[in-house]
């Protein structure tokens, strides 16, 4: 086991103990830092599989903007989380159930002979002139344009099906109307009168 085994294991283990307690923490403020930590935890992960491209844009965009967005909406936020605990007991056998099932299907379909260093070898070292981003932007938008495009407008479509779902219209608000503020006339709001002056008395 070389050094590069430890770090992996360490990662690894970090990454897995943090998902664990994004859903078992009690505060939601700590749910999110353990998540900022499973993004570093993965991210020390592939910069061991020569992705350093890929963790700097989990740290930086991730951590660094989306993270820190969620945890100040959940600081701002007025959480009741009594109503939410009811019931976590009950409905701990089934979602062990369906744990075991998930791991199981997980063995089947992927089966252990895919796990390993003979299936998955350590990255060979590459040139000094070799570049991560150069190599996977090639990847991406040749062998995997088709689905870069689909997953893209899925995404897309999640976001405006979000959006459509959460809008309500305004209430109670004055709306401003822009047709009728561009075929508004002069008479119909400005009357001209003509006062006679008064003369001087003397």
């Amino acid at each position: 086991m070389t050094e590069l085994h430890i770090l992996f294991y360490i990662f690894s283990i970090a990454a897995i103990v943090a998902g664990v307690m994004v859903v078992v923490a009690k505060n939601s403020v700590h749910s999110v830092l353990f998540l900022v930590f499973a993004f570093f935890a993965m991210a020390g992960v592939w910069i061991l599989l020569n992705a350093e491209f890929l963790a700097l844009i989990l740290v930086l965009v991730y951590v660094g903007a989306v993270m820190t967005l969620f945890l100040f909406v959940v600081m701002m936020l007025n959480l009741d989380l009594e109503p939410r605990k009811e019931g976590f007991v009950r409905l701990l056998p089934f979602a062990a159930l369906i744990l075991f099932i998930v791991i199981g299907l997980t063995v089947m379909v992927v089966g252990p002979e895919r796990f390993g260093l003979t299936q998955v070898p350590v990255p060979a070292p590459h040139l000094a002139n070799y570049s991560n981003t150069a190599d996977l932007g090639s990847v991406i938008y040749t062998n995997y344009a088709y689905p870069f495009e689909v997953a893209g407008m899925l995404l897309l479509t999640a976001i405006v099906a979000a959006i459509c779902l959460t809008h309500r219209p305004p209430k109670n608000r004055k709306v401003q109307d822009v047709a009728k503020q561009v075929a508004v006339k002069r008479d119909d709001y400005v009357q001209l009168v003509n006062i006679p002056s008064e003369k001087k008395t003397t």
